[in-house]
């Protein structure tokens, strides 16, 4: 399995997440900040992770290529993202057909984005709602690239 964790910040989720999936897989760690890079680094090789790549790059540049990855991660930042029509585009077309985005959002962040507007943006970009978890405050929502995409 491959996975992007888009805006990973210093690695919370890509650590856990490279650890999960195994040296056969990859996770790509994706951060505008050089310094978060550093210590997502830091941290791989604390917990001597093979398995993570890293690219400095802001989510909508266009870095992710295409159909490549089977999962993406977007943790409490798609409010932070600039243009985020760009980043979801970026996002959908770098996921395999089939592929997921994993959205979570909670109400104590700053940048919040409600469920019904994660909607609307992914929708316009063709993904489709495959699973919802929590409530309206706080929530981890599924998109799916269809297989035809």
């Amino acid at each position: 399995m491959i996975v992007v964790d888009v805006g990973c910040g210093p690695g919370r989720l890509t650590i856990p997440i490279a650890a999960q999936i195994g040296p056969q897989g990859e996770v790509v760690a994706l951060d505008i900040q050089p310094g978060m890079l550093r210590r997502v680094q830091e941290k791989t090789q604390a917990a001597h992770l093979t398995n993570i790549r890293f690219l400095q790059a802001g989510a909508g540049e266009g870095q992710l290529g295409r159909s490549q990855y089977d999962r993406a991660v977007l943790a409490t930042v798609l409010g932070e993202i600039p243009d985020r029509a760009a980043a979801l585009k970026e996002i959908f077309e770098a996921l395999k057909p089939g592929g997921i985005l994993s959205v979570t959002e909670v109400i104590f962040d700053p940048h919040f984005q409600s469920r019904d507007t994660v909607l609307r943006w992914a929708s316009a970009i063709g993904f489709r709602e495959k699973n919802f978890f929590g409530k309206r405050l706080a929530f981890t929502l599924h998109l799916e690239k269809p297989d035809g995409a």
